[in-house]
């Protein structure tokens, strides 16, 4: 899977609060949202939430990931943007 979907994706998972919200609202099934998680996790060899059946939270190593998934992402649409406007 591509890393900025990858980072998308977990980024919705923590803003929603829960793989089944952030599976709501990206129509992508919970299973495949809790797989594509799993996968991340195994690939950066850490957990970044800690998940039980009532709730999740960040770990330090989530925490640290989400802020910069945030800077990457938000400077990945400004450059998209920016194109945008020198193109037209």
């Amino acid at each position: 899977m591509d890393r900025f979907e990858e980072m998308r994706i977990f980024v919705r998972v923590v803003d929603a609060g829960s793989i089944t919200r952030a599976a709501d609202s990206t129509h992508i099934a919970k299973s495949a949202i809790s797989r594509r998680l799993s996968e991340l996790e195994d690939r950066l060899d850490v957990q970044l939430i800690n998940r039980t059946t009532r709730r999740m939270t960040l770990t330090d190593a989530g925490r640290r990931f989400y802020d910069e998934c945030q800077r990457l992402l938000g400077d990945l649409e400004e450059v998209e943007a920016q194109i945008n406007i020198s193109e037209t």
